[in-house]
């Protein structure tokens, strides 16, 4: 890492709990390998308008990601919001422009940059959700208006989540979009979806790792199987999905192209993709 001095600029992630995260991890690789005076920590915060205030006051503290639990929080202290954002109704990406604080989201089209990296085209496809909590919003409103899904489905246990992202998608997007019931509907859109995406944190690291919400028997070698969790590198559904010859898209993958977006908006440079996978995956295997 560079010397830290006066021309430094500042990036941090924010949230409550924030000790778990690996965005220092890959941005500071980035921030080193392209070369750039620019440091990345983490920020454990309850105080989101001191903090956002905070953020305004110093012209070095240049960008800001933002998770759990304050995503929706940040929105009513920004300057600009992008349109993507406005409609997914969440924030995970804050610029900073001589005071002048810019808001956006990074999850959606950073996964659509990890499927298209996949080799997968997503036009003309039928996606189905498992889940419908706030990475889901993101990754569906992208799918429709960025890559042309024809279909989306989401399914989940608590039926007015569903219902309200199913109508937001609706009324935003005018997408053919419907929902039901994780528990009833399942089996039968596993049948009629090619593309199947698990948003929950059923199969994360270390406790519910042997649990799975797609039973292995409805996968088909057809399915487009990707995991939002990254935590382990490879879930049990990813595992069972690359048995039957599925082609897979891996957690780590939307978490390294939302960051690669990130430091894109931050530094205006190309992100130095295999420099933040080369750490990110290590320490994702060393956990296995």
């Amino acid at each position: 890492m560079p010397s830290i001095n006066t021309a430094t600029q500042l990036c941090a992630v924010i949230g409550n709990p924030v000790e778990h995260s690996l965005s220092p991890l890959i941005h500071n690789a980035a921030f080193d390998a392209a070369g750039l005076n620019y440091v990345y920590v983490a920020f454990r915060v309850e105080d989101v308008a001191g903090c956002l205030a905070g953020m305004r006051a110093l012209p070095s503290f240049r960008g800001m990601s933002v998770t759990i639990p304050h995503k929706i929080a940040v929105m009513e202290y920004l300057d600009a919001i992008e349109p993507m954002a406005v409609k997914v109704g969440a924030v995970n990406t804050i610029v900073n422009e001589g005071g002048m604080l810019r808001g956006s989201t990074t999850d959606g089209v950073g996964t659509l940059r990890a499927f298209a990296d996949a080799g997968v085209d997503l036009a003309g496809r039928r996606a189905l959700f498992v889940g419908s909590g706030g990475a889901v919003r993101s990754v569906a409103f992208a799918m429709v208006e960025q890559a042309g899904v024809a279909q989306i489905t989401i399914l989940g246990r608590t039926p007015s989540r569903v219902e309200a992202l199913v109508d937001d998608l609706a009324a935003k997007t005018g997408a053919n979009v419907r929902g039901g019931s994780l528990a009833d509907d399942l089996s039968g859109a596993m049948a009629d979806h090619d593309v199947v995406v698990q948003g929950t944190p059923v199969g994360m690291y270390p406790e519910r790792m042997a649990e799975s919400l797609v039973p292995r028997g409805l996968l088909r070698r057809e399915h487009v199987v990707f995991d939002m969790v990254y935590r382990p590198h490879k879930t049990r559904l990813i595992r069972e999905a690359e048995a039957l010859g599925c082609r897979t898209v891996l957690g780590i993958e939307m978490l390294l192209h939302q960051a690669a977006v990130q430091f894109e908006t931050w530094t205006g440079a190309s992100a130095p993709l295999a420099a933040m996978r080369g750490p990110l995956a290590a320490e994702l295997t060393a956990e296995a």
